[in-house]
């Protein structure tokens, strides 16, 4: 039977240690289906930094979650068993040195990881853990931003660079790679040219608006197949309304409930990993940021637990 978060009828939600949705650590289940670990990084950011705070105030925002997903008709904590593996130390002065050791630390994880960030260069050495298992993968990457651009001041691993990394080092499926909520200003339109030849395709946040969820997540689904499927969330994928607590906000985004949805409409896809990156609590409100993040982590949980055996 999986040990689940602390009963909030017998220890409020605002009492306890803040694992994330109040789970046990890993080290006091001995072993996980699925963990969330965060990894308090952010010295790749290329505009305001501060999202090396990011796993603390997502674990703190999701005291509110709760143990049954109407949305999803399962109750995660209980259908498979849930922990808390605590944060990835790297170094914040050496970025190439971190990379290797989020990579490296992500595989000695024995479960399915839904990692915190931290910010986007994160997601290059996760790939590498999960593709190292599974081969290259199909990604499906919300962002407001490409994140395939080549160098920034001359450094291949910056926040805007994994995707790139990602498809030159062979660990992504070039014919399962999407981005969802695109928008705002690029710096030209070979960017777009570029993208599309690594391989991605785009549905832009005015896609979504226009077409809808279900005609988006169709399309998704068409993309990713059977594939092993990696998600990554940047937060800012959100509109600054929902999310403005991050490091390059972009007007136009996504509401909250239409990330879940899409999210929810990947129910019986073949997910083997998953990110929420780029929350920076110091420019949040209210923990709007936080809690939104809290909240695709914990459906982003939900759907790992409906794929165990």
């Amino acid at each position: 039977m999986p040990r689940g978060p602390l009963d909030s009828s017998k220890i409020p939600r605002f009492a306890g240690p803040a694992t994330f949705a109040r789970l046990p650590r890993l080290d006091e289940v001995g072993r996980a289906d699925v963990a969330v670990v965060g990894v308090p990084f952010d010295s790749g950011v290329s505009y305001r930094p501060g999202a090396r705070f990011g796993p603390a105030a997502v674990r703190e925002a999701s005291r509110l979650l709760r143990p049954y997903h109407p949305g999803l008709d399962v109750a995660p904590f209980e259908t498979v068993q849930v922990a808390d593996a605590g944060d990835i130390a790297c170094n914040p002065f050496n970025i190439d040195e971190a990379v290797e050791t989020i990579a490296a630390s992500a595989a000695a994880i024995d479960a399915r990881l839904v990692t915190i960030g931290g910010d986007h260069t994160i997601a290059l050495p996760l790939l590498r853990a999960v593709a190292a298992e599974h081969g290259p993968v199909a990604l499906l990457h919300f962002d407001a931003h490409l994140d395939t651009w080549d160098t920034y001041f001359g450094a291949e691993y910056t926040h805007g660079t994994p995707f790139r990394r990602a498809v030159e080092e062979g660990i992504v499926d070039t014919s399962a790679l999407s981005h969802v909520g695109i928008r705002g200003p690029l710096y030209g339109k070979r960017d777009l040219e570029e993208d599309r030849r690594l391989g991605f395709g785009i549905l832009t946040s005015r896609d979504v608006m226009r077409r809808g969820v279900d005609e988006v997540v169709d399309a998704l689904r068409q993309r990713i197949g059977e594939r092993p499927l990696y998600i990554s969330v940047d937060i800012d994928v959100l509109d600054p309304a929902h999310a403005p607590g991050t490091g390059t906000p972009e007007a136009g985004g996504l509401t909250s409930r239409e990330l879940l949805e899409i999210l929810r409409g990947l129910a019986g896809c073949r997910i083997v990993g998953a990110d929420v990156v780029e929350v920076a609590p110091a420019y949040d409100h209210a923990e709007i940021t936080s809690i939104a993040a809290s909240h695709v982590a914990y459906d982003l949980v939900s759907l790992l637990a409906l794929e165990s055996p």
